[in-house]
């Protein structure tokens, strides 16, 4: 049997999370393919923020972009010998629970998060999630942005308890949450 291998990584914005993340996978010196979760550059300031990403990755790596469906993403590349970075976790549940047409949430949002889960707990692969923490702060006014706040809580918690290992990352430092037993 191949043994778990889910790395979890963690922080606040511009805490170092993807350059660790990143980091991370050239060590794994496995193929790499990188899924974005990323819907798309709504202004230039974001739109500078993906090319800074990109820019940053090695030319070699495979791009997913994965914007929805993020558990077929990883079912599609998963596989032994390989790496799955996944960078975040974050703005895919925003474009869950927060389409850019202002619509509700998608009625399907839980059953993502559950498949994506399922996949994450069968894979084969090396697999790295980044994601922020963003419950630090106090409780957001309105009820769209608790829920938001609520559900990606929820979603860091479920990932954290399935991965082997989890770093949370402060002024791009890696503290070390959860280690992989040796």
């Amino acid at each position: 049997m191949i043994p778990h291998d889910l790395t979890f990584v963690l922080g606040g914005a511009r805490s170092g999370k993807s350059v660790h993340a990143e980091q991370l996978a050239i060590n794994s010196l496995r193929p790499v393919t990188y899924i974005a979760t990323a819907q798309r550059a709504g202004d230039e300031e974001f739109a500078a923020r993906i090319a800074h990403h990109r820019a940053r990755r090695p030319a070699h790596w495979q791009l997913l972009e994965a914007s929805v469906d993020l558990a077929g993403a990883v079912a599609q590349t998963d596989a032994p010998g390989h790496c799955i970075l996944i960078d975040c976790l974050t703005l895919w549940l925003v474009n869950l629970l927060c389409p850019p047409d202002g619509t509700e949430p998608r009625d399907d949002y839980l059953a993502r998060v559950a498949a994506f889960e399922a996949v994450l707990g069968s894979a084969k692969g090396t697999i790295i999630v980044v994601s922020n923490e963003i419950g630090l702060g106090v409780v957001p006014l309105g009820a769209a942005t608790r829920l938001y706040v609520d559900e990606l809580g929820r979603l860091n918690q479920r990932v954290a308890a399935l991965s082997t290992q989890v770093t949370m990352m402060v002024a791009g430092l890696p503290l070390a949450l959860k280690t992989a037993a040796r």
